[in-house]
């Protein structure tokens, strides 16, 4: 009763506030939802210190869902130790993204469907971590794909925020029908979608083909391959990513919640959810370990020279998403899991930070407006420099001390290092380079936002006016308690939770949620060089923006007007965008108008209602004419017709 209690109360919240908000007010629905994922949240902690402390794990079955044939699928919540994270992480900041959302929300006149869909969200979200088959998996999975779609293009009457919607649900899709096949393969080879029965059966598979055309494919590298893809499109990984930064056309809060910690960690999830079969699977790790880190290098470089403070932060979140898919492409699977929950914390916390200074500066969003806000917001100041602190992993190695990002970040370069592998080596340098630029465009957004001269007077917001400094001041305490809250997690949670997700100490923790390959995370001894290459990089990108930012402001502007290669590269996001645009989007354009303008205009049209069609209706209408009537009308039609005969027959008759 508690588990499903903790699943579906965001799910009767949605219905009361999407169905009723007439009827009880837009107040009444915030504080119903609002509600409603408080006491999920708590429900999910005591189910975190339940089954993951003190290993309690539980499958509670619900109902009978589908049973036909050979094919049957229950309906049941699954709570081993990697959903009890993935419940904490949720709820946790799901509720105060809802608790945000009251205050920056509050003139907003959709505000019973805003709240409505972000609860909707949370429950297609918490089916998906709760899945005990792929099929139920697949269920939440496409749920949190309708919830973004419904959320980024919550302000429809914005056609860049409708572009911006169908995009993510069109990128979606292609990674969601990679994923579908890799269930049905699923099927095919194990005759089941239980994960109990996957999983027990996987090593029995290891090295098995089966037939597809003329070639014999590996079983379970094909299958990882497939689910992979599926997570390459939800967690915006390289090829599937453009979705992403684009997303944040939606409010803030759904920036925050959808796509900074819960929404594309699934792909994450899944993975390390698959692990018994990534483990019999080692082509497809290596794939894995490829995408991650080349996302992780992508990502960051695309930030370096980004202008809106939501974007910059959009881009971080591709680059540690391809983080933790490094950690679990060797076999990490617990760092990649303690990256996602440290992440939440101050990923949330950064976005929610930024949200408060849109809010602030009268939703203006490019850092080239701001600048010197520390003193006119310095809540909000010390809550972004915590979110940075945290996000480039300050810290110090020798002494183990340092934010929540340092433990968990320095655990995954770690395990790169020492998986001892190429693709490990190529994913360990990757990242190290990662941590530079992060350093760099996280305190470059710090700076050009916060310090240095206030240039918000010179420009125009949205409304054609300039913002004076003294017109800028923090918001409601309804945006800054949340921030509040993640601050804290950003700051503790990593050393508070280390042991538990990396180390020796982990196999007990997981207790076979995820496969724990021991080495990985720190357990094995490390060059002191290795320890200390993310804490050098981290204080070069911070001097490199510093010497930019502050003593020499004058610069970027500069070297932005020159446009080099590099910068131009960087800046247009290796144009990705114009790629596609090129080979898919044109091509499908034009193809659409050549079904129009000749399949459907020249031959449906011109031989159906402008072709024989057309000339049948002419013919009628002429028919038609000659049914007038009139007597007199048809007694002539009659005499013509008597007369015509008779010529007939006296021409005919008086022939040879």
């Amino acid at each position: 009763m508690l588990y499903a209690a903790l699943v579906f109360l965001p799910i009767i919240a949605s219905a009361i506030a999407g169905l009723f908000g007439r009827f009880i007010g837009a107040r009444a629905c915030e504080l119903l939802t609002t509600v409603a994922l408080f006491v999920s949240c708590a429900l999910s902690i005591y189910a975190f210190y339940d089954v993951a402390i003190l290993g309690h794990a539980v499958i509670v079955p619900l109902w009978s869902w589908i049973d036909s044939g050979d094919f049957s699928a229950d309906w049941t919540i699954r709570v081993d130790t990697l959903t009890a994270v993935m419940l904490v992480v949720v709820t946790g900041v799901s509720s105060l993204v809802h608790l945000y959302s009251i205050g920056y929300m509050h003139d907003d006149p959709g505000r019973p469907r805003f709240f409505s869909y972000l609860s909707f969200f949370t429950f297609a979200m918490l089916m998906l971590v709760t899945a005990n088959n792929f099929l139920q998996v697949f269920f939440g999975w496409e749920g949190v794909g309708l919830a973004s779609y419904l959320l980024i293009g919550f302000w429809y009457k914005r056609p860049s925020a409708n572009e911006a919607a169908l995009k993510a649900f069109v990128v979606n899709r292609v990674g969601d029908f990679g994923f579908a096949l890799g269930i049905f393969a699923i099927f095919y080879v194990f005759k089941t979608l239980d994960f109990n029965a996957v999983f027990t059966a996987a090593p029995a598979m290891a090295g098995k083909t089966f037939l597809f055309g003329s070639w014999h494919v590996d079983i379970l590298n094909t299958i990882c391959f497939l689910l992979f893809i599926g997570a390459m499109g939800k967690s915006a990984q390289l090829g599937l990513h453009t979705w992403l930064p684009d997303a944040m056309e939606g409010p803030t809060p759904v920036s925050a919640l959808i796509h900074a910690a819960t929404m594309v960690t699934a792909g994450v999830f899944l993975v390390c959810r698959c692990s018994p079969l990534y483990e019999h699977a080692p082509t497809a790790l290596a794939f894995v370990t490829f995408i991650g880190a080349t996302t992780a290098f992508m990502a960051a470089s695309i930030g370096l020279f980004q202008n809106d403070i939501k974007r910059v932060i959009a881009y971080s979140t591709c680059s540690q998403l391809g983080y933790m898919f490094a950690a679990a492409g060797v076999s990490a699977y617990g760092a990649a899991m303690f990256h996602l929950f440290t992440h939440a914390f101050f990923k949330a916390l950064l976005f929610l930070a930024a949200g408060s200074v849109i809010t602030a500066m009268h939703h203006e969003q490019d850092m080239r407006k701001m600048g010197g806000l520390a003193r006119a917001i310095p809540f909000t100041w010390a809550m972004m420099l915590i979110g940075n602190l945290a996000l480039t992993g300050v810290g110090i190695p020798i002494l183990g001390i340092g934010t929540a990002g340092f433990y968990s970040k320095d655990s995954i370069i770690n395990a790169t290092f020492l998986a001892g592998t190429p693709m490990g080596t190529y994913a360990f340098v990757l990242t190290l380079l990662a941590a530079l630029m992060t350093s760099f465009y996280s305190w470059r957004q710090f700076l050009m936002t916060f310090h240095g001269r206030y240039r918000g007077g010179e420009g125009h917001h949205g409304h054609g006016h300039g913002i004076k400094l003294e017109d800028v001041h923090e918001p409601a305490l309804t945006i800054l308690i949340p921030l509040g809250v993640l601050a804290v997690g950003a700051l503790i949670a990593g050393g508070l939770f280390a042991h538990y997700y990396i180390g020796v100490d982990a196999s007990g923790f997981w207790r076979g949620a995820v496969a724990v390959a021991y080495g990985h995370g720190g357990a094995a001894e490390l060059p002191i060089w290795v320890e200390l290459a993310p804490l050098v990089l981290t204080i070069v990108g911070f001097a490199v923006a510093y010497y930019y930012y502050i003593l020499h402001p004058d610069l970027p502007a500069k070297m932005a007007a020159r446009g080099g290669m590099l910068y131009t590269f960087l800046y247009n996001k290796w144009y990705f965008d114009e790629l596609y645009a090129f080979l898919v989007v044109r091509p499908a354009m034009r193809f659409g108008r050549l079904l129009w303008k000749v399949g459907d205009g020249l031959i449906i049209d011109g031989l159906g209602p402008d072709g024989v069609a057309a000339r049948v209706l002419d013919a009628t209408r002429g028919a038609v004419r000659l049914q007038s009537g009139y007597v007199y009308h048809y007694a002539f039609a009659m005499l013509i017709g008597v007369v015509a005969l008779a010529t007939y027959f006296v021409v005919a008759g008086g022939l040879p």
